[in-house]
C-alpha cells in the first residue's frame, strides 16, 4: 500500500508540476514582436497550394515550440493575483450605482484594480497567443490530413494491365541486376577487398554464430516452456512458460543482427543492399512475433489453458495462416521500405528515405502490390473463416468478451481481403494496401492484449498461491482495462496517426474538458482520485477503531453502537468528497444548475428513494430499531441484522433475508418486541372436560408452570378459568419469560407437562364430538337389505391444535399468532 501510495503522489506531482514551473518562468516572457511575424508567414503558408509538406511540418513543429511559451505564461503572476484579489474583496462589496463609499476606499480599491489589471495582463497576452497559435496548428494539421486523404484515393493504372507487368519486369530486372553486381563484388574496388581480408575471421565467426543461434538455439528455446512447465507447479507454470517463451522472439533476433552486421562488416553493401538490409530487422520482428503468437495463442497443445475456446483443429489451421501472414508482411514491410512506392501508409514520413537507386513506376509498383495483397487475401480468408466460428465452437455457453471480438474481427477478415484484391485491381493500390496491411497489424495487436491480460490473470493466480477466484479477481480485470486504454494510441499510429498528431491529441486530453462551467482534466480527476481514496480509507480506519477499540468499552447499547458508526462513516465520505471537490480545483458553485435539476428530479422521480434516505438518518438518530431486535413491520417478522442508508435488512426466522423500505419502518406501526428489554409474556389457552374439579385444574396448571426455570416468579404466573365452552371447560396459563425469543420452547416444555400431569390425575382433556342424522337413508346404496326405519349414527373427531392466541385481556405483551409456529424464534433451537 506504502509504494501504491507513493506512486500515485508521484504521478500528481508530475501532473500538477507544470503550473507551478510556470509560475517561476522568467519574468522577460515571449518576445511578441517575434510571434506576429512567425505566424503571420505560417498563416500565409497554410493558404499557399503549392506549400510542400516538408514546409508545413517545419512551420508546424515551430509554432508547437511557441504555443508551449504561451501556456506557460498563461499561470504568471498567480501568486500576486491571488492576493490582490483577497485585498479587494477585504475591502468590502463594492458600491452599487448612484451610491458612494469613503474616499480613502476607492482609492484604495481603483489603486488594487490598477495593479490587478496589470499583473493580469501577460496572462491575457499569452492566453490569446496560444488561442492563435492552435488555430494554426490546427489548420496545418487539417491541409495534412486532406493532402494524405487525396493521395491515398489516387488512382494509377490498373495492375492487371499488360503494360503495367512489362513496367514491372523491366523494373525488377533492372534491381536484380544492381543488387547482384553489388553483392558479388563486382562493383568493389581493391581497397574494398583490402580492408575486407582482415576482417574475414570476424565476418566468419558471426556468420557461425548467427548460424547456431538460428538453428540450434532456436530450437532449444521453443521447447524450453513445455520443458520447464512439467517442474513447475500448478500456479506458476503459466506465467513461467510465457516469460521463457519471449526468447522466441529475443533469441532469433540476437541471431540476425549479428548477420546483419556480419554482412556490413565486409563493405561490400552499397546503396542497392543497404535499404534490404535495414528493413530486415523489422520484418525479422514481424516473422518472429507472428511466430510466438502463433504458439502462445493458438497452441497444439495447452501447457496451462487455451486463451480462446476453440477446437484442436481450428487451432492448428489459425496458428498456421498467422504464421504465413506474418511471413506476406515480412515481405511486404522490406519491399516498401526498400523499393515500392504506393504502400499506403508506408508513404508517410520518412518512409521514402533509402530506397534503392532503381525507380519504380506507379503500374510497375501496383502489380507486386497486387501480388502481395492478392496472398494476404487468401490467407486472411482462411484465417476469417477459422476465427468467425470461434463463438459456434466454444466448449461452452459462457463466452467472454474476447470470442464476440475475436468471431468479429474474422468476420471482416473475411470481408477485407478480397474487397483489398478488387480495389487494389481497378487502380487504388494505396487504397488496398490500406485495407490489408494496417487490419493485420490490428489484429495481431489485439493477439497480443489477450496473451497480456491472461499473463496479468496468472500473475495474480501465482501471488495469491491458486486460490479460487484469482484469476479473475478485480486487480487482474483494472489492470487489463489500463492495457486496453494504454493500447488505443498503437492503434492510431497503426491507422496512420503521427507523432506530432498524437502530441496534439495529448495536450488536448491534458487541457481536458468544460462541462457546465467546470473544467476537468486528467490532473484534477487524479488529485479528486486521491484525496477522496485517502478520506475514504482514513473514514474507515476510524469506523474500525471505534467499532473494535473505543464503543465495546463504553455502556451504550450494541444499536446504539452501531448508529455511531453508521453516522461517523456518512460524515466521513461526505468530508472526503468535499475536501477532494475542493482540493481539485472544481468550483462547487458552478452546480448550481445541476443542484437545481436535482431538485426538479427528487420532485418527481426520486422522492421516494430521497425519503428513503431521509427514513434510514431518522433511524440511526432516534434508533426506534436498532440491528439486533425482534421487529414485526409490513407483515414481515425477524431479527434486524442491518440498517443502510435507504433500507432494512431483516431475517425472518426461517432464515430469508427481506429488505424493508426505511420509510415503511417510520410512517407504517412497528412492533419491537425487544427493543429495550426481552421481557415478554406467552399465553397458553388449556380445557378439560367437563365434570372436572375446576380448583384441582387451576392447582395443577399453576404447579406446572411455576416449576418451569424460565418462567419469571415476579410477577408469578396467573391461571385463569376464562369460559364455559361448547366442548370443554376453558383455561388460560398466562406466565411472564425473562427472554420471550424462548416462548415457543417454553410453550412446547408446558404442554408436554400438562399432557403427562393430567392423564396422573385422571383429567380428560376433551375432543369435539358430532352426530350425524341420516334423513333419507332410503337414498342409500343397499337400503333394500336394511330397516327402513334405521337411523345410522357415526362420530366423527377433531383434534386442536395447540397455539398461540392474542392476549384479548388487559395489559401486558401479546405475542403474534398470524405466523404461526415460525413466528417466534426458539432459544432452545437455534444456534
Amino acid at each position: 500500500m506504502r509504494h501504491l501510495i507513493a506512486t500515485l503522489l508521484v504521478a500528481l506531482l508530475a501532473l500538477t508540476a507544470a503550473p507551478v514551473m510556470a509560475q517561476q518562468q522568467p519574468a522577460g516572457g515571449p518576445n511578441y514582436q517575434t510571434w506576429e511575424l512567425v505566424a503571420e508567414r505560417a498563416e500565409a503558408l497554410t493558404i499557399d497550394p503549392q506549400a510542400t509538406n516538408e514546409a508545413l511540418a517545419r512551420n508546424r513543429a515551430r509554432i508547437v515550440d511557441w504555443r508551449d511559451q504561451f501556456q506557460a505564461g498563461q499561470n504568471v503572476n498567480a501568486e500576486r493575483i491571488a492576493t490582490l484579489r483577497n485585498q479587494i474583496e477585504s475591502l468590502g462589496p463594492a458600491p452599487a450605482e448612484g451610491e458612494t463609499e469613503p474616499e480613502e476606499i476607492a482609492d484604495r480599491r481603483a489603486e488594487l484594480n490598477r495593479q490587478l489589471a496589470a499583473a493580469q495582463a501577460p496572462r491575457l497576452a499569452a492566453t490569446e497567443a496560444a488561442s492563435r497559435a492552435s488555430a494554426i496548428i490546427g489548420q496545418i494539421d487539417e491541409i495534412m490530413r486532406q493532402r494524405q486523404a487525396l493521395e491515398l484515393a489516387k488512382q494509377t493504372p490498373s495492375p492487371l494491365l499488360p503494360g503495367s507487368w512489362a513496367e514491372a519486369t523491366n523494373d525488377g530486372i533492372a534491381l536484380l541486376q544492381g543488387v547482384a553486381n553489388e553483392v558479388s563484388g563486382q562493383d568493389a574496388t581493391p581497397e574494398t577487398w583490402a580492408e575486407l581480408r582482415p576482417r574475414l575471421p570476424q565476418v566468419a565467426a558471426y556468420l557461425i554464430v548467427a548460424l547456431l543461434i538460428l538453428t540450434y538455439a532456436r530450437t532449444w528455446i521453443e521447447n524450453l516452456p513445455s520443458r520447464l512447465s512439467h517442474r513447475a507447479t500448478e500456479h506458476t507454470k503459466a506465467v513461467l512458460a510465457f516469460g521463457v517463451s519471449l526468447g522466441q522472439i529475443a533469441v532469433p533476433m540476437a541471431g540476425i543482427y549479428l548477420a546483419i552486421s556480419a554482412i556490413q562488416a565486409t563493405g561490400l553493401p552499397g546503396p542497392w543492399a543497404t535499404p534490404f538490409l535495414n528493413a530486415l530487422p523489422v520484418a525479422a520482428v514481424i516473422i518472429f512475433g507472428g511466430h510466438w503468437m502463433a504458439t502462445a495463442l493458438f497452441p497444439r497443445k495447452a501447457i496451462a489453458y487455451t486463451s480462446l475456446q476453440m477446437t484442436e483443429a481450428s487451432r492448428v489451421s489459425a496458428g498456421r495462416m498467422v504464421r504465413v501472414l506474418a511471413v506476406i508482411m515480412a515481405v511486404h514491410h522490406i519491399l516498401s521500405r526498400a523499393m515500392l512506392p504506393l504502400s499506403g501508409l508506408y508513404e508517410q514520413g520518412e518512409a521514402q528515405v533509402g530506397r534503392v537507386p532503381v525507380q519504380f513506376t506507379d503500374p510497375s509498383a501496383g502489380v507486386y502490390h497486387l501480388v502481395l495483397i492478392v496472398l494476404a487475401a487468401l490467407a486472411m480468408m482462411r484465417l476469417g473463416n477459422i476465427l468467425r466460428r470461434v463463438t459456434r465452437e466454444a466448449v461452452t455457453q459462457d463466452l467472454s468478451y474476447r470470442e464476440w471480438i475475436v468471431s468479429w474481427a474474422g468476420v471482416l477478415t473475411r470481408f477485407l481481403g478480397p474487397l483489398a484484391v478488387v480495389v487494389t485491381a481497378v487502380g487504388y493500390v494505396n487504397l488496398g494496401n490500406l485495407m490489408v496491411w494496417p487490419w493485420l497489424y490490428s489484429l495481431a495487436l489485439v493477439g497480443l492484449l489477450i496473451l497480456l491480460q491472461d499473463f496479468i490473470a496468472d500473475v495474480s493466480n501465482m501471488i495469491q498461491r491458486g486460490a479460487e477466484g484469482a484469476r479473475d479477481g478485480l486487480a487482474p480485470l483494472l489492470v487489463g482495462f489500463a492495457l486496453v486504454i494504454a493500447s488505443v494510441p498503437l492503434f492510431l499510429i497503426i491507422w496512420g496517426a503521427s507523432t506530432t498528431e498524437l502530441s496534439e491529441y495529448w495536450l488536448r486530453f491534458r487541457q481536458g474538458i468544460s462541462l457546465g462551467g467546470v473544467s476537468l482534466s486528467p490532473g484534477a480527476i487524479l488529485t479528486f482520485l486521491i484525496i477522496f481514496a485517502i478520506g475514504y480509507m482514513v473514514t474507515r480506519g476510524v469506523q474500525g477503531a471505534f467499532r473494535n477499540s473505543i464503543l465495546p468499552k463504553t455502556r451504550i447499547d450494541p444499536g446504539g453502537q452501531n448508529a455511531i458508526v453508521s453516522g461517523l462513516g456518512y460524515v466521513g465520505i461526505f468530508l472526503a468528497a468535499l475536501m477532494a471537490i475542493t482540493s481539485a480545483g472544481i468550483d462547487l458553485s458552478a452546480f448550481a444548475i445541476v443542484a437545481g435539476a436535482l431538485s426538479v428530479g427528487i420532485g418527481f422521480g426520486l422522492q421516494n428513494i430521497v425519503s428513503n434516505f431521509v427514513s434510514g438518518i431518522i433511524l440511526l438518530i432516534e434508533r426506534p430499531v436498532s440491528v439486533g431486535d425482534w421487529i414485526s413491520a409490513g407483515g414481515q417478522q425477524g431479527i434486524v441484522k442491518k440498517i443502510s442508508v435507504r433500507s432494512t435488512l431483516v431475517e425472518t426466522f426461517d432464515r430469508t433475508e427481506v429488505v424493508v423500505p426505511n420509510s415503511d419502518l417510520i410512517s407504517q406501526p412497528v412492533t419491537n418486541w425487544t427493543r429495550h428489554n426481552k421481557i415478554g409474556r406467552i399465553i397458553i389457552p388449556v380445557g378439560v372436560a367437563y365434570g372436572s374439579d375446576t380448583r384441582k385444574v387451576e392447582r395443577i396448571l399453576r404447579e406446572v408452570t411455576e416449576d418451569h426455570p424460565l418462567i419469571a416468579i415476579d410477577p408469578p404466573p396467573a391461571v385463569l378459568f376464562r369460559s364455559l365452552g361448547a366442548d370443554a371447560l376453558d383455561f388460560e396459563i398466562r406466565a411472564i419469560l425473562a427472554d420471550v425469543g424462548t416462548g415457543l420452547g417454553v410453550t412446547s416444555d408446558l404442554l408436554h407437562a400438562i399432557t403427562a400431569r393430567f392423564a396422573d390425575e385422571g383429567i380428560e382433556i376433551p375432543f369435539a364430538q358430532r352426530d350425524i342424522w341420516l334423513r333419507n337413508p332410503e337414498a342409500l346404496p343397499g337400503h333394500s337389505q336394511q330397516p327402513a326405519a334405521m337411523r345410522e349414527k357415526a362420530s366423527t373427531t377433531e383434534r386442536p391444535d395447540p397455539r398461540l392466541l392474542r392476549d384479548d385481556g388487559d395489559g401486558g405483551v401479546d405475542l403474534p399468532d398470524a405466523a404461526g409456529e415460525g413466528s417466534m424464534p426458539d432459544a432452545s433451537h437455534e444456534g
